[in-house]
């Protein structure tokens, strides 16, 4: 029970840290984040969200399941969303979209459902490597982060249905 509450708890807090260090790297470093780099803000938004609120019940049985199960729909949300931005970031130069419109402009403008399609599509400012660590760019350490979480999710699933099965929080 202890360890999977501290999993809960370590999740919400790189999560916290990742939106942190997005945050200096747009306000201090001044790199703008393309719309599918605001995507991926969502779902760690998201992913933290959910790890932070099975951190506070602290659930015991099928709970830490439903838990783990929960925390991998941002994160597979989030994989898929910076398997895109590598994707196009590894376009050759002839085979990348044109710019487009800032995520901004595109959220003033446009409906929700519009600014998501446009922001999938992806355009040649997510094709941008602007930052790079041992290798990887943004996107690339926001997937390894993304399935780090769905890692542990489904660790919680296979670790959960090995415990007693009880309520919630018996």
């Amino acid at each position: 029970m202890r360890f999977n509450r501290a999993l809960f708890t370590l999740i919400a807090l790189a999560c916290a840290g990742v939106l942190a260090v997005a945050l200096y790297m747009e306000y201090m470093m001044g790199l703008e984040p393309c719309p599918l780099c605001m995507l991926q803000r969502m779902a760690f938004v998201g992913l933290g969200l959910v790890a932070l609120l099975a951190a506070l019940i602290g659930p015991r049985g099928w709970g830490v399941r439903l838990g783990g199960g929960l925390l991998a729909i941002p994160a597979l949300a989030g994989m898929g969303l910076a398997g895109r931005q590598l994707w196009l970031q590894n376009l050759p130069a002839d085979q990348v979209p044109p710019c487009g419109p800032g995520y901004d402009y595109l959220r003033e403008t446009f409906p929700l459902t519009e600014v998501v399609r446009m922001a999938l599509e992806g355009s040649g400012d997510c094709a941008q490597v602007q930052w790079q660590f041992m290798g990887l760019s943004i996107p690339g350490w926001s997937f390894v982060l993304f399935a780090a979480a769905v890692l542990a999710g489904i660790g919680l699933l296979v670790a959960g249905s090995g415990q007693r099965q009880h309520g919630l929080l018996d």
